[in-house]
């Protein structure tokens, strides 16, 4: 469950390039939110092979797109929103961090992506009380790290 997420830049158009991009990730994020965590995380961890890591912006782009192609979407089927940006991230050559998690007071589950641990087009002030309970981040190749 989520609240309604609205668009991070709703005056700008979608550009007919991703547009299909984002539409096929919303269809295959519909079969894979119904896939059982045991099968959603291998499943993740593979489609992200040989991406490069998202930035803000990539992300940014790809939850627009998502969020205009797919009113569910934009609703409470935070599932479906994260798996469709994520995807529609990988089928554009990056990967973002794709989360999820809960909050206790009142309990409630969400999955969200974000960037260098900064979640890309949620409410900031509920964010932190969220935990995380699993993720799938980009891979990071050895030669990259510092």
């Amino acid at each position: 469950m989520s609240v309604r997420v609205t668009g991070l830049n709703p005056s700008a158009p979608v550009s007919w390039r991703i547009r299909p991009i984002a539409l096929l990730a919303v269809g295959l994020a519909r079969l894979l939110g119904r896939a059982k965590p045991v099968v959603l995380r291998p499943a993740l961890e593979l489609v992200r092979c040989g991406a490069e890591p998202a930035s803000e912006a990539d992300v940014s782009r790809a939850l627009d797109a998502v969020l205009k192609v797919s009113v569910r979407c934009g609703g409470e089927w935070c599932l479906q929103r994260a798996l469709a940006c994520a995807l529609t991230c990988r089928m554009t050559g990056t990967w973002p961090e794709w989360c999820t998690g809960v909050r206790l007071q009142p309990f409630e589950a969400h999955a969200w992506v974000s960037v260098d641990g900064k979640p890309v087009g949620e409410n900031p002030h509920t964010m932190p009380y969220f935990r995380t309970v699993w993720s799938v981040p980009p891979v990071v190749d050895a030669g990259e790290r510092t």
